[in-house]
């Protein structure tokens, strides 16, 4: 079971915040750094397919992979809305990503593999990816920092469009960050539906993943600050890594 069960149907409503063209370009910069052309792209954990199809209507070739058949539906939903080669859309876990053939580059957005809260499940998943990434292609992917991480411990954050509402709390121990969702939607009748969701990330430092990207068949690797072409600062609260397939 996904924990994205019932909120994919508002995600999109709920995260409209997220700047996804910002986001693109920034992915399109590191893109060009790249030392081959970067045509296909492996876009894992690719949730509603925002950036999945943003990215094919900017000319590449996409390969959208999640977890959440919730998910994976309202993305494919999007049909249509842009033009290029459609994406191919796959429901595979992180951990047991298994492609076809191999891609020039694979980005991870949006904290994505912060929800891996096992090392091992990262370790096997950066595995997975060297395996479909060609050799000097590109791996791409941001985590949440152990800054923001303790700065939410105890905190209430509300999300409202017209026809749905979230509440979330969150509790931060031993590396776990848990998210209570109370989400409500209106139905067609007007009257609300009540659900609760329970998210859970862990925090990744940057010693760990730079030594399980080493392990894994990764070079090159550089940290960035969010959305920038420099080493994070000091209370950055979301960071970008970059690394090159051996």
């Amino acid at each position: 079971m996904s924990c994205y069960d019932q909120l994919a149907a508002c995600y999109d409503e709920l995260t409209g915040d997220v700047a996804y063209e910002r986001r693109a370009d920034y992915l399109e910069k590191l893109f060009r750094r790249a030392a081959m052309p970067v045509h296909t792209v492996l876009d894992l954990a690719c949730g509603t397919g925002t950036m999945t199809w943003l990215l094919t209507g900017r000319g590449y070739e996409m390969i959208g992979v999640d977890g959440s058949e919730e998910m994976l539906a309202v993305a494919m939903e999007k049909y249509g809305e842009v033009g290029g080669e459609p994406p191919i859309f796959l429901h595979q876990s992180m951990p047991r990503l298994d492609l076809y053939g191999t891609v020039d580059a694979a980005i991870c957005c949006l904290d994505s593999l912060n929800y891996l809260t096992r090392p091992a499940d990262v370790r096997r998943t950066l595995d997975r990816l060297r395996l479909f990434i060609a050799p000097g292609g590109l791996l791409i992917f941001d985590v949440n920092t152990p800054k923001k991480f303790h700065a939410m411990d105890g905190q209430v954050f509300l999300d409202e469009t017209e026809d749905a509402y979230c509440v979330w709390r969150t509790e931060y121990s031993r590396r776990i960050c848990t998210y209570y969702m109370d989400l409500f939607r209106r139905r067609a009748d007007g009257t609300w539906h009540r659900s609760l969701e329970i998210h859970r990330e862990r925090c990744h430092t940057v010693e760990e993943l730079t030594a399980w990207l080493r392990e894994a068949g990764f070079g090159k690797i550089r940290v960035y600050g969010d959305g920038k072409l420099r080493r994070p600062a000091e209370n950055e609260q979301r960071i970008y890594f970059s690394c090159v397939r051996l």
